[in-house]
């Protein structure tokens, strides 16, 4: 893989590729016309969640959070489900909410949120615009816009201060009764830390390598704690987002149309990713650890786009400028002369680094129940059932 990603290269290419590194970094997915059967009574009672964009469920906006961000404040974001903005980065429900539902819990508060302190069903970590590696190392090498410094490992420490709340864990009773009844989701991460370096003079295989780490990290230390019951996802194929399809040379594409530097990218950075896992079930046998295959069921749907509803893989729901992508660097999503198209469920993008809910809904569903993870999410389901 190349170790760097290749645009194309103008008078304005350093302005493309400021403009392309910031939003990427917001990365903070209907079985057609089927919907998931939950379970007949509830495996879980709570479930904590983690990751960036595509998972943050309102960590990003708050008094304390970057005002960037706050266009997810306003319609058209949050106008297909809630009628009204979440600050959720789609136009409705995230991976995360169909994965609650689907296990007849309350969607998820943010932890940030008035209510996420106290919650008693699980709490959502997430922040939009998170890396895997801490932002010190992208201060270090000038590679930071300095607008969302949560990291992975901010995201522990929150949840380690959530669980000193609980009453801690301590000991194995403790322990065992904050983790026995849980879910640890672990969304997609990693995808803001390579954005950060793109057209740097940092290699790629460095930041991999970072990325790799600090998340293997994070699932040891949350292991460690006791958790039981573990879903990783690993990252989508971000070679077909819109904005990566906008900037990128037309001959930088892959079997499915998408920008086949950026998918090399992402596929190894989960090939890497699945062997850290499998060696985390050796050294942790009592957990149940399922990798959940984003990458392979994105590429599902964009084979067979028409049998699940989707006329639109390219063009966003949400933009401006018409053409094959509606969308403009300086008129995204949010801005006054962006607007939503009357259709969102025929799309996959929602607004150029987001998918729609529609997406989103068909993702879960391959992910929980269309044989898109490993061990599938069912065995875990049936294990769990097993011990209650």
């Amino acid at each position: 893989m190349s170790s760097k990603l290749s645009f194309p290269h103008s008078s304005h290419t350093p302005l493309l590729t400021l403009i392309f590194t910031l939003l990427i970094f917001l990365l903070s997915s209907p079985l057609s016309s089927s919907s998931i059967t939950p379970p007949t009574r509830k495996p879980f009672s709570k479930i904590y969640a983690f990751g960036d964009s595509y998972t943050d469920t309102g960590n990003t906006v708050s008094a304390t959070g970057p005002s960037g961000f706050n266009f997810v404040s306003n319609l058209p974001y949050g106008m297909t489900y809630f009628h009204h903005p979440t600050n959720r980065y789609s136009d409705g429900r995230l991976v995360i909410d169909f994965l609650t539902q689907t296990l007849s819990l309350p969607l998820l508060p943010a932890y940030r949120s008035t209510t996420g302190g106290g919650a008693t069903n699980g709490v959502n970590f997430a922040v939009a615009g998170s890396t895997a590696i801490e932002q010190g190392f992208f201060v270090k090498n000038n590679l930071t816009f300095d607008v969302t410094p949560e990291s992975l490992g901010t995201q522990l420490g929150w949840f380690n201060n959530y669980l000193a709340k609980q009453g801690g864990c301590s000991d194995a009773v403790k322990c065992g009764a904050l983790f026995n009844d849980a879910l640890i989701w672990v969304g997609e991460i990693g995808a803001n830390d390579y954005a950060y370096a793109a057209e740097t003079e940092v290699s790629k295989s460095v930041i991999q390598n970072l990325a790799i780490t600090r998340i293997s990290n994070f699932l040891e230390a949350i292991l460690k704690k006791g958790a039981k019951y573990v879903v990783v996802q690993g990252l989508p194929p971000t070679g077909c987002l819109t904005l990566a399809m906008y900037l990128a040379p037309t001959n930088d594409r892959d079997d499915l149309g998408c920008v086949r530097s950026v998918n090399t990218q992402s596929n190894t950075h989960n090939t890497l990713l699945q062997a850290k896992i499998q060696d985390l079930r050796k050294k942790y046998p009592q957990s149940n650890i399922i990798y959940a295959d984003y990458y392979n069921a994105y590429r599902d749907i964009m084979k067979n786009s028409k049998k699940y509803g989707f006329k639109e893989a390219f063009k966003v729901c949400c933009g401006s400028g018409g053409g094959s992508y509606n969308y403009e660097f300086f008129s995204v999503c949010g801005s006054p002369s962006a607007k939503p198209c009357p259709n969102p469920s025929q799309y996959m993008n929602w607004d150029g680094v987001h998918l729609t809910e529609a997406m989103n809904k068909v993702v879960s569903g391959l992910l929980l129940q269309g044989g898109y993870s490993h061990p599938s999410f069912q065995d875990l389901i049936s294990k769990k059932m097993s011990q209650v």
